[in-house]
């Protein structure tokens, strides 16, 4: 089964709306425009039910089948919100909040979204139900969470769940996936060392914060290098340095350091942490100052499940002749809180030789949307076959 025609004969439509969804990004939870305009296409669709407020500014679109013998419920999730870059792509359409762009492609999740959610309420050609789900605050807000706490699976009884990311760099329109961890656990740590400022002609008289912070810097890099097995993936990433005087002759009081964990499995997260304590704590007292560590645990490793994996990957390969392995990520996805209330999978599909994600060039290729429309048309009717 390759691209249905359907969405062929959509793609302008449904570009349209990608494309205005494109010029008015909003950011985490603001995606008030957006779920607005969601609700209102899924309503004039016909959805059975349309809910509005579900982790704050979330919608839910609920379409049923032409039979419910199967008692099966299915959801697909495409998240709404955009970053804040200033868009430098130059586009007729181009973000028109200074500050804001889909620089991640989830003008075009929403949209392709929106068009399986109208083909499926046309064709109705399935034994079930399947309930539409798009989300707000991926960067950075877990929203998938806020509506997972919001009731999300129980309300609607949703028993699997899959979604869908554009991929730059993979050829336009194919399809990559795999079971077990796949995205990487986003945690970050905040560190303020704290000495005795003072003159820095005078160094002796003071605990120079610039020397501890620097030796922490380089001996955090022993956790990937000397702590963890080889075989696990971890990284640690100073990311800022900051002193507490930006005077050429002064010795700081206090440096503050921040950066980002990033692992694959509970384990590593675990040693990560207790190594950054250990490591800085260390570090402060060998010489003479403290250390005030903060860390924070944020999105959890994403994990495909494996018979929702494989099943993922037979649709891919019926919409575009093969699916193929896809490689850990070490970025962060929030889908990974639904995957850990119900069993499902998280699939890229090709952007083709674009700008990557989170780049102020980016744009989300339009030529993509038939192929994208249909994996999740699909998902749905080869999971739940009309009787």
């Amino acid at each position: 089964m390759p691209v249905k025609n359907r969405f062929a004969e959509l793609q302008d439509e449904i570009t349209a709306w990608r494309r205005d969804i494109h010029e008015n990004p909003e950011i985490l939870f603001e995606t008030h425009r957006t779920s607005a305009l969601v609700a209102q296409k899924l309503q004039e669709f016909g959805c059975d039910e349309v809910v509005t407020g579900i982790g704050r500014t979330g919608v839910v679109g609920v379409i049923k089948g032409k039979a419910d013998t199967s008692g099966k419920v299915i959801g697909l999730r495409a998240d709404m919100d955009a970053l804040p870059i200033h868009e430098q792509t130059g586009l007729d359409y181009a973000s028109k909040t200074p500050g804001a762009m889909h620089a991640c492609g989830h003008d075009g999740h929403t949209a392709m979204l929106l068009g399986a959610a109208k083909y499926l309420s046309e064709t109705r050609n399935f034994d079930g139900t399947v309930v539409v789900i798009f989300q707000p605050a991926e960067e950075g807000g877990g929203g998938a969470k806020v509506m997972c706490d919001d009731g999300l699976m129980d309300r609607w009884g949703v028993q699997e769940v899959y979604g869908l990311h554009n991929w730059p760099g993979q050829p336009l329109g194919s399809f990559a996936i795999r079971p077990g961890s796949f995205f990487a656990a986003t945690d970050q740590f905040d560190i303020t060392f704290e000495g005795r400022g003072g003159h820095a002609a005078k160094p002796h008289e003071t605990v120079d914060t610039t020397v501890l912070a620097a030796q922490a810097v380089l001996a955090l890099q022993t956790i990937a290098s000397r702590n963890a097995d080889p075989v696990h993936q971890i990284v640690v990433s100073v990311t800022s340095f900051e002193t507490s005087s930006k005077a050429f002759n002064v010795i700081p009081q206090k440096v503050q350091i921040k950066g980002t964990v990033r692992t694959m499995s509970k384990d590593m997260r675990d040693l990560a942490e207790k190594r950054i304590n250990e490591v800085c704590t260390g570090i402060a007292a060998t010489f003479g100052g403290t250390a005030d560590i903060t860390y924070h645990r944020g999105y959890p490793v994403m994990v495909n499940h494996e018979e929702q994996t494989e099943f993922a990957a037979k649709v891919a390969a019926s919409v575009s002749g093969s699916c193929g392995d896809a490689p850990l990520v070490m970025g962060g996805e929030d889908f990974a809180f639904m995957l850990e209330e119900r069993p499902g999978a998280y699939i890229l599909m090709g952007n083709g030789d674009t700008a990557m994600v989170h780049h102020p060039e980016y744009n989300f290729n339009d030529d993509a949307i038939p192929a994208g429309c249909s994996w999740w048309a699909e998902i749905v009717e080869q999971r739940m076959p009309a009787a």
